[in-house]
């Protein structure tokens, strides 16, 4: 530590945000080590911005600091002027609480929010000073272990990790690390402590499993090699999420990130069933915190960390079975001390006066909705469920209320789509403009900007749209051209996101073990940070790609079959595949499926995992 200390002195004005590299914050937690029994390095692949803004880092951080004997500190992708200072000057990825080298934990954790993370993950193991590949880490520890969304389909970075958390972190984290803990004075091989591990439900180990391929390159098998291997391995949920563990603490930066603010929890899970959406399936069931437990926990943080803002998160904020009771409940002590509530993921369909009306409270700056689709029929395709009547509607709310600023998020590429589909963006986009000009004057702001952002599909797994082929490049170039040309309104503003950051996205969200191969060698080539458009590659990915004998068009544009074996489908996220089959083909026929609000459409979720609305 001591020496770390020393050198990252010397170093860290010639960096961009030192504040990033050297811990101390309000907040962070720092333990004697003579009394600590089992150490966790957290890692966020990505930049500390990015990383400290994220929830799920703060659950767990939380969680496990509450053990006395229990030690879990922060680490985060340096960016590239740090990362090359700490080459340059021998300094080995360290956590932000102690300074200590993560290679010298028990277990070094990542969070995969996202696939361009997946090369930072081996450049934050080399950093570390360990070899990337697991089969080349002998001793017991550090053992590598991933969780996140991701993970719902890690077959591509199975390579790189001893173990995988799926679904849910806050229980079967704790029961990792006390059987850690357990086995820890026997001295066992990481092969015996693995197969141990691998009892524990949620618990994957890629090694225990044996994949074959058919012949057109598809999986034929994925079979278990060791006995204590299950056939399937299925996701943790939390039952009782009410009474689930949320911190009273947050460690607060020196330095501005993403986030910064209190966040609460309301609602984990999603009702809606839209089939694009990987999150509104595999963090099924919807569950929900009573009001008085939001209102505790958003007290006990604005208090502790001082922060002037807290925002409400979960997939559908609106959709909370009490929403209009919440916000009266929190705005009598947010107004009081002139705390800001922020309400993002709101639902066109929830929205009412009452709601704009509180957002009005806060601020007015603009106010953001997703239809997704320019069309009815497309909205239909992806069950959306929403109509044009309800965005108008809820935009005539907002401009009665003195909004200027209304952001529209679409998609282009999807299933079934046509170009008069794309048209009808152009067209949505500009009826929200005439709204704009038919509200009263004396109600109205100044003027009028509505953004449309259009970013490309990416099929994801678990989803009725896992089957489905992606949009080229060249095609998704066509569709933004086509509605740029169908704007003719100053007041709409368009963006784009890249084409070949989704193609990547895609490639990687749905392949097999093979692509380990590609992710090391574009990783070699320098590839990291992939999420940032001043570092993104797709040069050098490419030539990844064909050294390696990869068709990409094999994983982005091809259609899969209904009896396909995919290289997830030996893990369970409770979605039934006769849910996903049925959910596709309504798709095709631009049919709809209720919400589970409205009934349950049998997507598989079982009962016992104590939903609201599947219990």
């Amino acid at each position: 530590m001591i020496e770390i200390k020393e050198k990252l002195e010397q170093l860290l004005l010639k960096t961009q945000k030192p504040a990033r590299y050297i811990g101390g914050e309000l907040g962070s937690v720092v333990k004697d080590k003579s009394k600590v029994d089992v150490r966790f390095a957290f890692c966020f692949p990505d930049i500390y911005d990015v990383g400290m803004s994220h929830l799920g880092m703060k659950i767990l951080y939380g969680l496990k600091n509450a053990v006395p004997n229990y030690w879990c500190e922060r680490v985060f992708m340096p960016e590239k002027d740090f990362e090359a200072l700490m080459r340059e000057n021998d300094i080995p990825l360290y956590a932000l609480e102690s300074l200590d080298p993560i290679r010298d934990f028990d277990f070094i954790g990542f969070t995969l929010q996202y696939e361009l993370s997946f090369t930072n993950v081996l450049e934050m193991l080399d950093l570390a000073g360990l070899p990337v590949y697991a089969k080349d880490r002998k001793e017991l520890t550090p053992i590598v272990v991933g969780g996140g969304p991701c993970v719902c389909n890690p077959e591509p970075i199975a390579d790189f990790f001893d173990l995988f958390i799926l679904g849910e972190g806050e229980e079967v984290n704790l029961e990792l690390m006390r059987l850690y803990e357990k086995m820890k004075p026997l001295s066992p091989t990481k092969e015996e402590f693995l197969r141990e591990a691998a009892k524990i439900e949620g618990i994957y180990v890629p090694r225990f499993y044996d994949v074959d391929y058919n012949d057109d390159g598809t999986v034929k098998s994925i079979t278990p090699n060791v006995p204590e291997a299950k056939e399937r391995i299925t996701k943790r949920v939390i039952p009782d999420f009410d009474h689930a563990y949320y911190p009273d603490s947050f460690v607060v930066p020196f330095t501005q990130i993403v986030h910064d603010r209190v966040v609460v929890e309301v609602l984990r899970g999603c009702i809606r069933g839209c089939r694009f959406c990987q999150a509104g399936f595999i963090y099924r069931p919807f569950r929900e915190k009573s009001i008085g437990t939001i209102a505790g926990e958003t007290r006990t943080l604005c208090e502790q960390t001082g922060y002037e803002e807290v925002s409400l998160s979960s997939l559908s904020t609106s959709d909370h079975t009490k929403i209009t009771e919440l916000l009266t409940s929190l705005s009598d002590y947010t107004d009081k001390e002139n705390i800001n509530l922020s309400l993002p993921s709101l639902r066109i369909d929830t929205m009412s006066k009452e709601i704009v009306d509180r957002i009005a409270a806060v601020r007015k700056s603009g106010l953001t909705f997703a239809p997704e689709a320019g069309t009815q029929r497309l909205r239909d395709v992806i069950n959306k469920n929403i109509t044009e009547d309800e965005i108008i509607r809820t935009c005539r709310l907002a401009f009665a209320e003195g909004y200027q600023t209304v952001k529209l998020y679409f998609m282009l590429g999807l299933p079934e789509e046509t170009d008069e589909d794309i048209a009808g963006i152009a067209e949505l986009a500009q009826k929200v403009v005439d709204l704009y000009y038919e509200t009263p004057k004396e109600q109205r702001g100044k003027s009028v900007q509505v953004s449309v952002s259009a970013s490309t599909f990416v099929p994801k797994p678990f989803t009725p749209f896992e089957f489905e082929p992606q949009a080229t490049p060249e095609e998704i170039k066509r569709k933004q051209g086509f509605l740029l040309d169908n704007i003719k309104s100053k007041k709409i503003r368009i963006s784009y996101h890249q084409q070949r950051v989704s193609v990547l996205e895609g490639i990687l969200a749905r392949g097999d073990r093979r692509l380990s191969k590609v992710i090391y060698t574009a990783w070699s080539k320098g590839c990291t940070l992939d999420s940032w458009d001043e570092h993104f590659r797709f040069d050098l990915w490419q030539e990844a790609f064909d050294e390696c004998g990869t068709d990409t068009a094999f994983y982005a544009n091809r259609r899969r079959g209904y009896d396909e074996v995919m290289p997830w489908s030996h893990l369970d996220y409770m979605i039934s595949r006769r849910f996903l089959v049925n959910e596709n083909k309504k798709a095709h026929e631009a049919k709809t499926t209720r919400n589970c609000a409205e009934g349950c459409s049998g997507c598989g979720i079982k009962k016992e995992c104590g939903g609201v609305y599947c219990g």
